[in-house]
């Protein structure tokens, strides 16, 4: 995968683009020559007649357009933000549908994985969308297995929830093409301390999860995030929420289907689970750092939860690493 076309709609998002681009820079430096080539595609029927107009994100940013034709290049992404392209574009989904056909490497970002679905490139593949649409893009594309995480790649098409989750797949893709040594560089150079994985879920804001008339579940939660070190009492989370304990636990039993000890316990592990695959510290750093008192108690808390230990979960992951260090079968 050389030569990489960007379509960007209407008010894209110039995160999502950024965060791609970012990468791509960072590998070119690396290589010390343009070892991905990057074309700005138009997406509008303009385009198809062969004008090249600028096109403005969502906080009204032009970049410059160039010819190029799809089928020359080695992967299409489709960046897009609200609003949903529900109608139009029939002429960049023409564009997807062929390249598709013809073995390129498709890549939904943000919204454009709408696209990419009503080009039928999704069917019967894991996919995902930013997370305010996951529900509707699940009702509307019934035949795509449409999931919450970051991002996902199946077979020769990607998607990403957009903003910080185009890094994460960049830097999945860049260990593909060329190795994990090479995306680990790409994170030195660009300060990254982690890449997320493809199985991680989107953080979807808790008010939108349970409606915005819970400031108390908020804040308790908020608490929690915040002191995963030194794990505090139900008690003492019901005390500076301003609540009692009962009513802290009839809240997070009615919202969230857990109990505060049990929720508080998840969101560690969950933690936990994220710093043994991408991070080089010890598990009983890990551990300590997540409120388990000693690595015994850490180990048999993870297993209890996960069904392996934290010592296997990271054997597995350096496993993984090693058998596709280079992972040539992206395009």
């Amino acid at each position: 995968m050389r030569d990489i076309g960007f379509i960007l709609l209407p008010r894209f998002s110039l995160a999502a683009l950024g965060s791609v681009m970012g990468v791509i820079e960072a590998v070119n430096d690396l290589q010390h020559d343009a070892a991905l080539r990057v074309h700005i595609l138009h997406s509008g029927e303009a385009a198809a007649a062969g004008e090249r107009p600028p096109v403005a994100s969502a906080s009204r940013i032009q970049i410059a357009t160039a010819a190029s034709d799809p089928l020359q290049l080695d992967a299409l992404f489709v960046v897009g933000d609200a609003p949903l392209p529900e109608v139009g574009y029939d002429a960049v989904v023409a564009q997807i549908a062929n390249a598709a056909r013809t073995g390129r490497f498709i890549v939904g970002l943000g919204t454009g994985a709408w696209l990419l679905a009503r080009a039928g490139v999704l069917n019967s593949k894991r996919a995902t969308i930013h997370w305010p649409y996951t529900s509707l893009f699940a009702e509307r594309f019934p035949d795509v297995v449409v999931s919450s995480h970051i991002f996902e790649i199946d077979g020769n098409v990607a998607t990403a929830a957009g903003g910080q989750a185009g890094q994460d797949l960049m830097l999945a893709l860049i260990t593909r093409i060329f190795s994990a040594d090479t995306a680990a560089e790409v994170m030195d150079q660009l300060g990254i301390e982690r890449a997320r994985s493809s199985d991680e879920r989107q953080r979807v804001p808790l008010s939108a999860r349970i409606g915005g008339g819970q400031p108390k579940l908020t804040e308790a939660v908020s608490l929690m995030e915040a002191n995963f070190e030194e794990p505090l009492p139900t008690e003492e989370i019901a005390r500076l929420v301003g609540v009692s304990r009962r009513q802290l636990e009839r809240l997070f039993k009615q919202h969230l289907d857990s109990l505060p000890s049990r929720y508080y316990l998840e969101m560690r592990l969950n933690r936990a689970r994220q710093l043994l695959r991408e991070t080089s510290q010890s598990i009983l750093q890990i551990g300590l750092a997540c409120g388990f008192s000693s690595g015994p108690h850490f180990s048999s808390a993870y297993r209890a939860h996960f069904q392996i230990t934290p010592r296997d979960e990271r054997t597995r992951r350096l496993s993984a690493l090693a058998a596709n260090p280079s992972g040539h079968d992206a395009q």
